[in-house]
């Protein structure tokens, strides 16, 4: 049987950063050295960055109807995780968002695996479990600066998992065919694919140091929904970070995600119970044996100003058997709402905002205006607490400040209808705190912006 992976805590947080729409230039290109487990970040727009764009970046149109399409692919992937498997410490790493560094709008960490250590830049995914990499001739990967393969055969840690090991059973779609030396495995991401073979290795998220971490090493791709460089997952499930490092970290996580309007783009992650904040109201942690990746939570209404919206308590309702509900995920970037949700959000919203002039769209935002708008408070309303937005969470601008939209949209008409999904864009400067052994999940305000 496979050993149980250990790990050598030696920092106190994750770092993340989220890239901007639009930053100014550094004036010189001078870069400090990396301390411990805090790693620079550099932004690719940047003149002296490796992943500084040769060619003109898209228009900020372009780019919103591409995030659109993304977050779309990602909804059809929250609805494949209705899956039949079959049957104390903190620490702090670095991250990036994918943004500019690999056109996906992701978080994005750096690690490195196997031994000599081969560094990697891998999405972190709270709705996903299992860790998966792109390997050496893998049909169909990305091969480029920013999302390097990983070569096992260079890896003197490297092992590849056999058909026999409890791993095997616990991945999606395991295929062991007759004289098959190892374990291999097959999922969808979206639209898209992956087959790849299970192994282990060293896993370093910055100085943090996982042994014999069981991850897929993906041999075909297929598709561009997924994230290109690998994806380390932060679920439930039996082969996610969490649970691979619990007796460390007591499956207790939280994370601050900054705006878009910093200047300097750094968030904190904190992983284990130590150091996650006292003072914060929760709602409840559900648990949905048919999608148990999913973080779902008890959402109850939607209030604009002081009017709570008259939304049937159907639209809220938690239903593991249809996949209804409302999750908190950071894959996804723009919040979608249930139809009747949605409907009375945007129509109370359009309403407190009829004096800017008339509504526009703009791809899959149904709710925009020519130039600036003062919007009404907007408060997500869950079982013992409220998270009422700052007006950058609930909308989204322009570069040039000529368009405002409304930063949330009805769910697809699919299997997703029945599932309110809170994104990333309306989690921002807020600590989202996720404790799994008891069942909560809090949000509180936190303006998590370093000095520029």
């Amino acid at each position: 049987m496979a050993s149980s992976p250990s790990l050598l805590p030696l920092g106190l947080l994750l770092l993340l950063i989220l890239v901007p729409f639009a930053l100014a230039a550094p004036s010189h290109c001078a870069t400090p050295p990396d301390q411990r487990s805090t790693i620079n970040i550099f932004r690719a727009s940047d003149p002296c960055s490796p992943f500084r764009p040769s060619v003109r970046s898209s228009s900020w149109e372009d780019t919103m109807m591409n995030f659109m399409t993304y977050d779309e692919s990602r909804l059809t992937y929250l609805a494949s995780l209705a899956t039949s498997h079959r049957p104390s410490g903190r620490s702090f790493v670095p991250i990036a968002p994918g943004r500019q560094l690999l056109q996906i709008p992701n978080y994005v960490v750096r690690a490195s695996l196997g031994t000599p250590a081969q560094p990697m830049l891998v999405a972190l995914d709270t709705s996903s479990d299992a860790a998966w990499f792109p390997c050496t001739a893998c049909t169909g990967c990305a091969s480029t600066s920013t999302s390097a393969s990983f070569d096992p055969s260079s890896s003197t840690t490297y092992r590849p998992l056999p058909c026999g090991s409890p791993q095997c059973a616990q991945v999606p779609n395991p295929s062991c065919p007759e004289g098959a030396a190892s374990c291999a495995f097959n999922l969808t991401y979206g639209g898209s694919s992956v087959q790849a073979g299970l192994a282990q290795d060293i896993l370093a998220l910055a100085s943090e140091v996982v042994q014999s971490y069981t991850f897929g090493c993906v041999q075909k791709m297929t598709g561009n929904s997924i994230p290109p460089q690998g994806l380390l997952g932060l679920g439930r499930g039996p082969l996610s970070f969490l649970s691979q490092t619990k007796d460390l970290y007591a499956s207790t996580f939280s994370y601050c995600l900054p705006s878009f309007k910093s200047l300097n783009f750094s968030g904190t992650l904190r992983l284990g119970p130590i150091g996650q904040p006292t003072k914060i109201k929760t709602t409840t942690l559900l648990s949905n044996a048919r999608r148990s990746s999913l973080y779902y939570v008890s959402m109850i209404g939607i209030r604009v100003g002081r009017r709570v919206l008259d939304i049937p308590p159907s639209a809220f309702a938690f239903d593991p058997a249809t996949g209804a509900g409302t999750i908190i995920d950071s894959g996804t970037m723009f919040t979608r709402l249930v139809a009747p949700a949605y409907a009375a959000l945007r129509d109370e919203f359009r309403r407190r905002v009829k004096a800017a002039g008339p509504v526009t769209s703009l791809g899959g935002f149904d709710t925009c205006y020519n130039g600036a708008i003062k919007p009404p408070a907007i408060t997500l309303m869950f079982m013992g607490m409220n998270v009422t937005l700052p007006p950058d969470n609930a909308l989204i601008h322009s570069t040039a400040g000529s368009i405002t939209c409304l930063a949330m949209a009805a769910a697809p008409d699919n299997v997703n209808s029945v599932l309110n999904v809170i994104a990333n864009v309306q989690q921002q400067n807020h600590r989202v705190f996720f404790d799994v052994p008891n069942a909560r999940v809090g949000f509180a305000r936190e303006f998590c912006t370093a000095a520029a």
